[in-house]
């Protein structure tokens, strides 16, 4: 087995970021010349931007949301949308906003989960109050929710709340009893998407028991067939309804809702961008654009939110998701499938897919039947070690130090400060890997693999 690759060059498949190679610059600057070869719209760009958002964008965005979702640019409402300066920090504002510590009772993270969402949770004052959920094949258990749900109610019930903060009297109209934080498409780390039986019935938990759902869909629009011979250049699979749409037809009359989709152009644009969004009902996207901070600096991604409006109206972005993104990374994607294959599945690897998740795919001209098929996407897939390599944590320092490849492991998505989660990952998603192909082309991918398998076959199992 020979190496593709030069030795002293590092391969990191634990790296979740676009590959540089992938940035429109010409596109972002094509739109930056356009927004400051006008002094109207230059030095609309260059002040404090409004709470909400950039005004055009705002439209801009129910547009695409509408043709994205629905297939219809009408389809949503630009006053359910408002924008801000990543999907991290609208996590972060979400809390600041619709949550209290001294109320809130608990934060429930779908386990493993996205462990750098776990500081944001601390930051905003629930030391100690996560809990991971843990996943089944279709992305969440629910029953093991719903359980938890009710015996931390139980254990809340007669309790005296006049410790709570933030109330209508301080213009605090809306605090949740439970945050609940999911992936619903190519859930980072494991890759799952959820059955929209699955998204159903989680909306119907949420509303009982007064929970909000943020829903990290940052992956949504990255999708392909599974399988490579059902690729077809220019096709589009359909996606998921968003828990909000979800919402909206269960709850219709809800001025809050239960549910947030937190948006952003990190994997479609480049993280750079700090410009993302939110849609939920529309009292709830104006109260949420309205934090102190928005107030007193306006919106956070002011002039990159005139650049990315510049690419939503010319059609430039649109066309770089279609042309660039999804062929490259879906490449990228059979590239790692058919190295894992190839190189780990004989040693008893095994690709964590969960249910097949399947959606109905089209042409890009929306002519002919739309056959459905097993969908990928996003930019992870999780794999499962044989249970005689005991010490992943070892073997993934054994990888760096001997084979120079970082990768993920399965302890790094616990659910900080739960001890739960702590011990169902000894039998659950401690002995995983998650790998990233988004960064590398697919000949450092395929390195990659071969690098891990050689530190599989040398590394101690005991």
């Amino acid at each position: 087995m020979t190496s593709l690759l030069p030795t002293g060059k590092q391969i990191n498949l634990q790296l979740g970021w676009p590959s540089p190679s992938l940035f429109p610059s010409e596109d972002l600057n094509a739109a930056a010349s356009s927004v400051f070869s006008s002094f109207d719209v230059a030095s609309s760009a260059l002040v404090y931007g409004p709470s909400r958002g950039y005004v055009p964008l705002r439209s801009q965005m129910a547009k695409f949301l509408g043709s994205m979702y629905h297939g219809n640019p009408e389809a949503i409402e630009e006053s359910r949308v408002c924008i801000a300066g990543g999907a991290s920090q609208n996590l972060s504002n979400t809390l600041l906003r619709f949550a209290d510590p001294s109320y809130t009772r608990r934060i429930w993270m779908v386990e493993p989960t996205y462990f750098l969402a776990c500081p944001v949770f601390e930051d905003c004052g629930f030391i100690g109050k996560m809990r991971g959920v843990p996943e089944d094949d279709e992305g969440i258990d629910l029953g093991f929710l719903e359980r938890a749900l009710a015996e931390t109610e139980a254990e809340y019930a007669g309790k005296c709340e006049e410790g709570r903060l933030k109330t209508p009297a301080n213009g605090y109209e809306k605090i949740y009893k439970h945050i609940i934080y999911v992936v619903p498409t190519f859930s980072n780390p494991s890759g799952k998407t959820m059955s929209l039986e699955h998204r159903y019935s989680l909306v119907r938990l949420a509303i009982k028991y007064d929970a909000l759902v943020i829903s990290d869909d940052v992956y949504d629009f990255l999708s392909w067939p599974h399988e490579q011979e059902n690729y077809i250049e220019g096709g589009k699979l359909e996606i998921s309804p968003t828990l909000v749409d979800i919402n909206r037809e269960l709850d219709p009359e809800s001025k809050w809702g239960n549910t947030m989709s937190n948006g952003s152009f990190s994997k479609i644009i480049a993280p750079g961008a700090r410009v993302s969004w939110a849609m939920g009902t529309p009292a709830f996207v104006s109260f949420l654009a309205t934090t102190g901070a928005s107030i007193s600096g306006g919106n956070p991604g002011h002039l990159s939110s005139t650049f990315v409006e510049n690419m939503l109206s010319s059609g430039a972005l649109q066309t770089h998701i279609e042309k660039k993104l999804i062929p490259t990374y879906s490449s990228r994607y059979y590239a790692m499938v058919k190295a894992i294959e190839e190189y780990l599945e004989p040693l008893g690897v095994k690709v964590i897919t969960g249910q097949p998740y399947h959606s109905h795919y089209r042409t890009s001209d929306g002519g002919g039947s739309a056959a459905k098929i097993q969908a990928a996407g996003g930019f992870f897939l999780s794999i499962s070690l044989p249970s005689t390599y005991q010490d992943v944590p070892g073997l993934a320092k054994a990888a760096l130090e001997k084979e120079e490849l970082k990768i993920a492991y399965g302890k790094m998505f616990e659910v900080k400060g739960d001890a739960g989660s702590k011990e169902r990952s000894k039998t659950s998603f401690g002995n995983s890997i998650r790998l990233c192909w988004s960064f590398h082309e697919e000949e450092a991918i395929k390195e990659g693999i071969m690098r891990l398998r050689s530190v599989l076959l040398s590394y101690d199992k005991i």
